[in-house]
């Protein structure tokens, strides 16, 4: 990710006309170290560590505000942020953690953008039952979910589409790969006759 991309989105920032906002960010981290996961559910305040059910442990930190699963690997994925630099702030303080409590980290983490999910607001009302029939790759049942899911392969994303006019992408691991594929959703969508 390019840093011009990286400064592009920013927490709850509305992007072109689409008004596209990042609500997601998921990073993983490698710090190539086992992690001795029963010594720092110990020592960390709040951290979750049931191996019977889950093999990782869940770490919540306050500032900056994520979830970060950390495992036996030395690997921590970091949600609920809504942009690449926060997660990374939120891993550095883990990675500070962990040195508190004597665990040795050498060298830097390997960081990996691993989804996006993105809203957008196309602006028009949709008739769900005519994208279903027109448009490839779709499933739509109203009684189950009231959005329609359309699954696009360039970029590889999965779009919750509703009849409001907004939608939700998942799938992409750049900011760019996100307005690619809003912009190639509202093409096929005006191609269909679909606005």
């Amino acid at each position: 990710m390019t840093k011009k991309e990286s400064e592009d989105f920013k927490a709850g920032e509305v992007i072109g006309e689409d008004e596209i906002k990042i609500e997601n960010v998921v990073v993983s981290a490698d710090l190539k170290t086992k992690l001795p996961l029963e010594k720092i559910a110990m020592e960390f305040e709040g951290a979750e560590y049931e191996p019977e059910s889950f093999p990782g442990l869940v770490y919540r930190i306050k500032e900056p505000k994520a979830s970060l699963l950390i495992f036996t690997t030395g690997k921590i994925i970091c949600a609920g942020t809504r942009s690449k630099d926060i997660a990374m702030e939120a891993i550095k303080k883990v990675i500070e953690d962990l040195k508190k409590i004597g665990i040795e980290i050498k060298g830097e983490p390997e960081l990996k953008v691993e989804n996006l999910v993105a809203s957008a607001n196309l602006k028009s009302r949709f008739d769900l039952n005519k994208i279903v029939y027109e448009l490839e790759d779709c499933e739509y049942e109203p009684e189950q979910f009231p959005g329609l899911v359309h699954r696009m392969e360039e970029p590889r994303v999965v779009f919750l589409i509703f009849n409001s006019g907004r939608l939700v992408c998942t799938g992409a691991r750049s900011l760019d790969e996100v307005k690619r594929a809003v912009q190639k959703l509202r093409k096929k969508l005006e191609n269909i006759g679909a606005f």
